[in-house]
C-alpha cells in the first residue's frame, strides 16, 4: 500500500476531530512563534539596552517580555498536548473499533489461516504503533516544520545571503531522509511478522501452562521466546543503525554552515543585538531540523503498522447476500448433492451428500475420524459454504437467508467448551441484549448447575474466570448446555455434548437433553455410540460419503460398518 495512500486514510479518521486538531495545529504555530521572538526580544535587549545606543527604558519590562515569551510558549505547549491527545486518544478508540469489528465478521477459515498472535498484535499494538505514529510523527512533523519556517522567515528578514548559507542543512537532511526510508519500511514488515509470533508464543504458553509443565515442555517454550525475543534484538539494532546514522552527518553539515555564517557574520557591519538574534534563531534551528531527521524511522514503523492495520480492515468478510429473514422455524433441514473441499486440500471433506431431517427428528452423524462429521457440521452453521449442491432450511436455500436470520435458529452444544471471562449469568444468556432471570433460572435447573450456583459466593452473578476456569470441566459442559437451553433454538447441534461429563453428571444431563431436544431439529456428532441408540435416524460417514444410515436396530442388523464400530466399542466397554 502506498504511503500517499495510507496518509489519506489516516486524514479521513482525524477529520471527525478536525476542528481540535485545527485549533492544535494553531497552538503549535503560537510555540513556533515564541522562538523567533524570544531571539528578537534579545536583540532590542542588548541593542538598546548596551553601549553607545543605549535608550532609557524601565527595567521591568525585561521580566515582563521574557516572561510573557515564556507564558504564552507554556500555553500553546500546553494546548497543543491536552489537544492532541484528545483528538488520538478518540482516532485510537476510532481504529481499535474498526479492526475488532472486522475480526468479529470474518471468515472461519481465515481463524484457520493466521495465527491468534498475529490478530492479537494487529489489534492492540499495530494500531497502537499507527496512533503514536501520527501523534508523535505527523504532529511533530508540523510543529517542527512551522518553528523551521518561522526561524527562516526571521533570518531571512536579518541577512538573507547569510540565511541561505544556513539552509543548506535542509535538502542534505532530506536527502539522507530519501536513503533511509526503504530499508527501515521493510525492517519495520519484519519485525512486526516477529513480534506476532511473538505474541503467538505467549498466548500458547499461558494457555498451554499445564501441558508445558507435563510435559517438561519449559526448555522448548524457553527457546521458542528466546528465538523471537533476538530477532527482534536483531531488527531494532539495525533500524537504530539505519537512522541514528543520519544524526551526526546532519549535525556536522550544521556546524560547518553556523560556523561559516559566524565568520561571515563577524566580518559584515552586523550590530551585536543583530549578530546575537541571527546566531539564536540559527541555533535554535538546530533541534527541529536534528528532529526531522531523526522523524523517519518512527514514522516507517508506523506506516508499515498502518499498512497491516488496514489490510485487516480491507479483508473480506463472511459472505451474507441473502435477504430472507425466517421467524422461527420448524427446522428442515435438507442436504442435496453437497460437495464440499477445504482451501487447500486435495480430497473432498464431502462428496455429493443428499440427506433430508425431518422437523423434530435426532439424526446422529458417526464414523471414523476424517469421515466428514464436523465437516458437515461446519456446513450447518455456515461457517463455510459449499462449493457443490445446495443446503436448505424449511425449503429455503442457505444462500437466500440472512445470516443473521440462519443463525438464530441454531444452538450448538461442542465438546470444546467456550466460556468468557464473566459471570455465569452472562454465559448463559451470551447473546441476548438483556438478560431474563426467570428464563434463566429455568436453564440451570434443566442443565443440572442448580448445585453449582448455590455454592458459587454470588450466585449467577458469580465471575467464573477465562474459559470458565473457576468451574470443573463438567461444569462448564453443563454451562454450555444451559446456554443451549436458554437460547430455545428450533435446530439444535450437539457435538460430543457429554463428553467432559462423569457418569452420574452424564445421566442427570442427558436427562436435560431429552427435555431440551424434543420438538426440536437435532444433530449428535457421537464417538460413543451408547450415547445414540435412540436417535432417530443413524448416519454413518466414510471417506466423505454416506456409507448406511438408519436406526440403531436397523444398522445392526444390517451388519455393516456401524455394527463393527458397535461391536468394538462395547467389547472395549466390557474389557474395561
Amino acid at each position: 500500500m502506498e504511503t500517499r495512500t495510507i496518509v489519506k486514510r489516516l486524514l479521513a479518521i482525524v477529520k471527525p476531530y478536525q476542528g481540535r486538531a485545527f485549533f492544535s495545529l494553531l497552538a503549535m504555530a503560537g510555540t513556533a512563534a515564541t522562538q523567533p521572538a524570544l531571539a528578537k526580544a534579545l536583540e532590542l535587549l542588548l541593542d538598546k539596552g548596551f553601549g553607545p545606543n543605549k535608550v532609557a527604558f524601565s527595567l521591568w519590562l525585561v521580566p515582563g517580555i521574557l516572561i510573557s515569551i515564556f507564558a504564552l510558549r507554556g500555553v500553546f505547549t500546553f494546548s497543543t498536548a491536552y489537544l492532541n491527545n484528545w483528538v488520538m486518544s478518540r482516532v485510537l478508540n476510532d481504529l481499535r473499533r474498526m479492526v475488532f469489528e472486522r475480526v468479529l465478521r470474518l471468515p472461519v477459515a481465515r481463524f484457520h489461516e493466521e495465527s491468534t498472535g498475529k490478530i492479537i498484535n494487529t489489534v492492540i499494538g499495530d494500531v497502537r504503533q499507527v496512533v503514536d505514529m501520527i501523534n508523535s510523527v505527523f504532529v511533530a512533523f508540523v510543529r517542527d516544520v512551522l518553528v523551521v519556517l518561522g526561524l527562516l522567515a526571521g533570518l531571512l528578514y536579518l541577512n538573507w545571503a547569510l540565511t541561505l548559507i544556513a539552509i543548506v542543512v535542509v535538502p542534505l537532511t532530506a536527502v539522507i531522509v530519501r536513503t533511509t526510508t526503504g530499508r527501515l519500511r521493510r525492517l519495520n514488515r519484519e519485525n512486526q511478522r516477529v513480534t506476532a509470533e511473538m505474541t503467538q508464543v505467549v498466548e500458547e504458553a499461558t494457555r498451554g501452562h499445564q501441558v508445558i509443565r507435563v510435559f517438561a515442555g519449559e526448555r522448548y517454550e524457553r527457546k521458542r521466546f528466546e528465538q523471537r525475543s533476538e530477532a527482534l534484538r536483531g531488527f531494532s539494532q539495525r533500524m537504530t543503525v539505519a537512522f541514528a546514522a543520519t544524526t551526526p552527518i546532519t549535525q556536522v553539515a550544521t556546524a560547518v554552515a553556523v560556523s561559516v555564517v559566524i565568520v561571515m557574520a563577524i566580518r559584515s557591519d552586523m550590530t551585536v543585538g543583530e549578530f546575537t538574534n541571527f546566531t539564536t534563531m540559527m541555533l535554535m534551528l538546530l533541534t527541529p531540523l536534528k528532529s526531522l531527521a531523526e522523524v523517519n524511522g518512527p514514522m516507517q514503523r508506523g506506516i508499515a503498522a498502518a499498512e497491516t492495520v488496514f489490510s485487516m480492515v480491507d479483508a473480506p468478510v463472511e459472505q451474507d447476500s441473502g435477504t430472507r429473514v425466517l421467524g422461527r422455524a420448524a427446522g428442515r433441514l435438507q442436504f442435496e448433492g453437497v460437495t464440499f473441499t477445504y482451501p487447500g486440500a486435495h480430497a473432498p471433506a464431502l462428496s455429493n451428500v443428499s440427506l433430508e431431517v425431518e422437523p423434530g427428528q435426532t439424526v446422529a452423524l458417526v464414523g471414523v475420524s476424517g469421515g466428514g462429521k464436523s465437516t458437515f457440521v461446519n456446513l450447518v452453521t455456515r461457517f463455510y459454504d459449499p462449493q457443490a449442491g445446495r443446503i436448505l432450511l424449511d425449503g429455503v436455500p442457505y444462500e437466500e437467508l440472512a445470516l443473521a436470520s440462519l443463525r438464530a435458529q441454531l444452538a450448538m452444544v461442542s465438546q470444546n467448551v467456550v466460556l468468557f471471562d464473566d459471570t455465569l449469568a452472562a454465559n448463559i444468556a451470551y447473546g441476548a441484549e438483556r438478560i431474563d432471570y426467570e428464563r434463566l433460572a429455568a436453564a440451570v435447573k434443566a442443565a443440572h448447575l442448580t448445585d453449582v450456583v448455590a455454592r458459587l459466593p454470588e450466585g449467577v452473578d458469580s465471575m467464573i474466570g477465562e474459559n470458565g476456569m473457576r468451574l470443573s470441566g463438567g461444569q462448564r459442559q453443563r454451562v454450555a448446555i444451559a446456554r443451549a437451553i436458554y437460547k430455545d433454538a428450533p435446530l439444535l447441534i450437539l457435538d460430543e455434548a457429554t463428553s467432559a461429563l462423569d457418569n452420574e453428571s452424564e445421566r442427570a444431563v442427558q436427562a436435560a437433553l431429552d427435555t431440551l431436544m424434543a420438538g426440536r431439529t437435532t444433530l449428535v456428532i457421537a464417538h460413543r455410540l451408547s450415547t445414540i441408540e435412540r436417535a432417530d435416524r443413524i448416519v454413518v460417514l466414510e471417506g466423505g460419503r454416506i456409507a448406511e444410515q438408519g436406526t440403531h436396530d436397523e444398522l445392526l442388523a444390517a451388519n455393516g460398518m456401524y455394527a463393527s464400530l458397535y461391536r468394538l466399542q462395547f467389547a472395549a466397554t466390557v474389557s474395561a
